[in-house]
């Protein structure tokens, strides 16, 4: 694996291998004293044009716990902000000499135009509203560390799908890991094509939360992206919260053995009240916990540490 820009990159023995040493490499996060030295003289640079918290500081901490050099850049304070282009960006940071470039950015498919620029292994941390793989990877790790083989489990993916680039990174990896997976929103918020879509991936989908939930293992709550919006997509926040939010009364219509997730950031009160964050199924806080361990993973097999190991 040279680089991962789509979940669809993925074979699901090669899914099956980076979660298991995401098994491994969480429990270095257990330990006292984390680093491994199996990228020691590699040189990781982040590079986020749009802003972020988890995905940022968990491929940083990832990249200094496996002893990688990790240099950070944003397009705020770099030379993006004088006007400079990102092929110019990318390929003076990688004449630099640097092994990996982990890339967010606003345009759908920039990541992968930079693989064509540069020798270095790129990691797709984010591409507008097409795909984010170490999410799904991470959400798929979360959840199957609480129900188990995701084979045959059932999937509920709800909320802003139109605007979502986690939406179709997971739908991918969960269904090339065997999960039956329905996409719930309202029809504003539904991917155009949906129809199509479905019957050539394999999903389902529905308008309908309630006759879908009680169906649930597990609920994949999406934040409604009110910065990327135009328009009306829903009438008032209430609104959308009474149709198609994790209300403290959907939570009785959940089964008791399904859990929670959400990418984050949360709009509490909007997509998922606070009853249903702080839940006792609710695996947000893992979520963010195993996003360490499995960028830590990808990171690892990218960069040769299995052969250097």
């Amino acid at each position: 694996m040279k680089h991962l820009l789509s979940a669809a990159d993925l074979s699901r023995d090669e899914a099956e291998q980076i979660l298991a040493t995401a098994a491994q490499m969480h429990d270095v996060q257990r330990r006292e004293v984390k680093k491994l030295p199996v990228l020691r003289g590699r040189t990781v640079v982040n590079l986020f044009f749009e802003d972020s918290t988890r995905t940022r500081s968990s491929f940083e901490i990832a990249g200094k716990w496996l002893s990688a050099d990790v240099i950070n850049v944003s397009a705020k304070g770099s030379s993006v902000s004088k006007g400079e282009s990102l092929r110019d960006t990318v390929m003076t940071v990688a004449a630099m000499g640097v092994d990996a470039l982990v890339i967010r950015h606003h345009a759908s498919g920039a990541p992968s135009q930079v693989t064509q620029w540069v020798d270095a292994a790129v990691v797709n941390a984010g591409d507008g509203t097409h795909e984010h793989p170490t999410q799904a990877l991470l959400d798929a790790y979360t959840m199957r560390s609480k129900l188990g083989d995701l084979a045959g489990r059932r999937v509920g993916i709800i909320g802003d799908l139109t605007h979502s680039r986690v939406v179709r990174s997971n739908l991918i990896l969960l269904r090339t890991l065997g999960a039956e997976v329905t996409l719930v929103a309202p029809p504003t918020l539904m991917p155009s094509g949906i129809a199509d879509w479905a019957g050539a991936a394999g999903f389902s989908y529905s308008y309908d939360f309630d006759e879908v939930l009680p169906e649930l293992d597990a609920a994949m709550m999406l934040r409604v992206q009110k910065e990327r919006m135009t328009g009306g997509f829903f009438p008032t926040p209430r609104e959308y919260t009474v149709g198609y939010g994790l209300t403290r009364e959907r939570l009785r219509a959940l089964p008791e053995h399904a859990v929670i997730c959400h990418p984050g950031p949360m709009n509490r009160g909007l997509e998922i009240t606070a009853d249903a964050a702080d839940e006792a199924r609710s695996l947000i806080l893992d979520q963010v916990s195993a996003g360490v361990a499995v960028r830590m993973s990808v990171l690892y097999h990218l960069l040769g540490g299995a052969e250097q190991a």
